[in-house]
């Protein structure tokens, strides 16, 4: 069991503290070591029958070498001590066939994180994780499933499957870093495929995480992904046009995500960003603020460091439409000439808002900004597209519903949106209080004005 639980053994730690030693004595002038493992194992089912079983254990040791004023990255996953010397050596002499770069170093120890001791400190591993057994999980992916509560219904197919994990990793450096962090997670998802009159199918999905298997509830996946399978049945195809969007917190962070893709110091650097020269200037409303929340413990998506090992905090991203951060790590601070920060955003958070002179409504959550606006397309997914990085252009296939009155009417189909993420982001009409907590970027149902829609 303690081979295989998932979790770094004192060995594999004292293997990472030995390489990085090695790396000093045989010429690198300064090094970071990180120790990752990761087992994995799923249950599938279909139909209420078991379909597949899934183990996946995997484990590594990457080292970053500074040496000559030249850089490298190297991994492997042959961890024997005794083919240490010829790994290091060989990575060694790879570095030094590389030109020199003076933009490369360590993050200033001062920055580095100092409390991740144990790797448990954010409470998100789960202690009953290690003795929890095989004939546990089948028992869990079969309870989820509800194929013979509905079977000679409408219901074509379900699609179940129960999964958990365990990832730990182990980073240290020549500058007297060491943090730690380990996490579980608890995973059910289930797609439902249904039959309409016609013979015309529909399918719909849903899922639910937790970092502890006593927070899953992979009960009611089952009757919601079914939900949203009929849901879909009569599409109409409406005209193209200018429509207030609501996008559901299930979908809504695939508009954030380009933004805080662009704040990023490569992107920045390369002048590959539609967020260029944005920092500390208003280029968003002012009701719409970002926040990032890495240390909210036992909640997904919280870390203490990042991969440089730099500690993590709470920091506003966008404050009152404001750019208030990039996203920049050690290499890219010392190239752009800017002070340095997290190499990326950890765990965003919208804060509830509604634009002035529209009504606050009852609730914040999706009925309740549908109810606000009153007559529009409510989002319930992405179908494929993209959006330019450098621009912030985008076109994304959509499906979802038409409602008027704060109700739906209909489903939608054959509907994409195009238009400019920045232009999107200045049309906000409200944010809700909705978010997922299964989810590592906490984004609630959002509302649009006058989004380009074509059918």
């Amino acid at each position: 069991m303690e081979e295989i639980n998932g979790i770094l053994l004192e060995k594999e730690l004292r293997m990472a503290e030995k390489c990085l030693e090695k790396a000093l004595s045989m010429g690198a002038e300064k090094a970071r070591v990180t120790m990752n493992k990761s087992l994995m194992e799923l249950f599938g089912t279909l139909n209420g029958e078991l379909d597949k079983v899934s183990h996946c254990l995997d484990r590594s040791m990457s080292i970053c070498l500074f040496v000559d004023g030249r850089f490298g990255s190297f991994s492997t996953n042959r961890l024997v001590e005794e083919e240490l010397d010829s790994f290091l050596g060989r990575s060694i002499s790879m570095v030094r066939m590389l030109a020199q770069d003076s933009c490369r170093d360590l993050p200033d120890p001062a920055r580095t994180c100092k409390t991740a001791l144990t790797g448990r400190e954010m409470g998100l591993f789960d202690p009953a994780y290690p003795d929890l057994s095989s004939d546990r999980r089948l028992e869990i992916a079969m309870d989820a499933s509800i194929f013979r509560k509905h079977e000679g219904e409408d219901l074509i197919s379900e699609e179940g499957e129960y999964s958990d994990s365990v990832f730990d990793t182990y980073v240290i450096d020549s500058n007297g870093l060491k943090c730690r962090h380990t996490e579980t997670s608890f995973e059910y998802g289930v797609e439902m495929t249904v039959q309409d009159k016609e013979g015309n199918r529909f399918s719909g999905y849903w899922w639910d995480s937790s970092p502890r298997l006593c927070d899953l509830k992979s009960g009611s996946c089952g009757e919601t992904a079914l939900k949203r399978a009929r849901a879909q049945i009569g599409p109409v195809k409406i005209p193209g046009g200018e429509y207030t969007m609501v996008v559901d917190s299930e979908n809504s962070s695939r508009l954030l995500s380009p933004v805080t893709n662009a704040l990023g110091g490569f992107a920045i650097q390369q002048k590959n960003s539609f967020m260029l020269d944005t920092l500390g200037k208003k280029v968003f409303p002012e009701w719409l603020n970002v926040i990032d929340i890495p240390h909210a413990n036992g909640q997904t998506g919280s870390r203490l460091f990042d991969s440089e090992g730099v500690a993590t905090g709470e920091s506003p991203v966008i404050q009152d439409g404001v750019v208030k951060e990039y996203f920049i790590n050690t290499y890219m601070s010392r190239k752009m000439g800017l002070s340095p920060t997290i190499e990326d955003v950890i765990r965003p958070v919208i804060s509830p808002c509604v634009a002035p002179g529209l009504p606050k409504p009852g609730r914040m959550d999706r009925d309740g900004i549908m109810s606000m606006v009153g007559e529009g397309i409510l989002v319930t997914g992405f179908n494929g597209g993209n959006s330019n990085s450098a621009t912030g252009d985008f076109s994304f296939g959509i499906e979802g519903f038409y409602f008027k009155e704060g109700k739906i009417v209909h489903p939608v189909r054959e509907m994409l949106i195009t238009g400019n993420l920045l232009s999107l982001w200045n049309s906000l009409l409200a944010a809700g209080d909705d978010a997922r907590p299964c989810k590592s970027k906490l984004i609630p149902t959002l509302a649009f004005g006058k989004v380009s829609f074509s059918a």
